[in-house]
């Protein structure tokens, strides 16, 4: 059985954030640059919810992870 794979709107719709192609910009562009020192799910924008989802989401290197780890690259640019 092919794990799920995940793309940049269904995890912002999983984050409940607006997930349409402009939402998602306005996000990256908001958000954007994220110090190298901050982790992803350490950043000051992220409700506690969403900050345990992305941190477990890495450790456990579960399905959503390499989704998550595209938001990271997109958030460092």
């Amino acid at each position: 059985m092919e794990s799920p794979t995940h793309d940049l709107s269904a995890l912002f719709e999983q984050l409940g954030l607006p997930a349409e192609r402009a939402s998602i910009e306005r996000f990256i562009a908001e958000h954007s640059p994220l110090p190298e020192t901050c982790k992803l799910a350490d950043a000051p924008f992220w409700s506690a919810a969403q900050a345990s989802f992305l941190r477990e989401e890495i450790l456990e290197d579960a399905d959503w992870a390499e989704v998550v780890d595209q938001l990271n690259l997109l958030l460092r640019g």
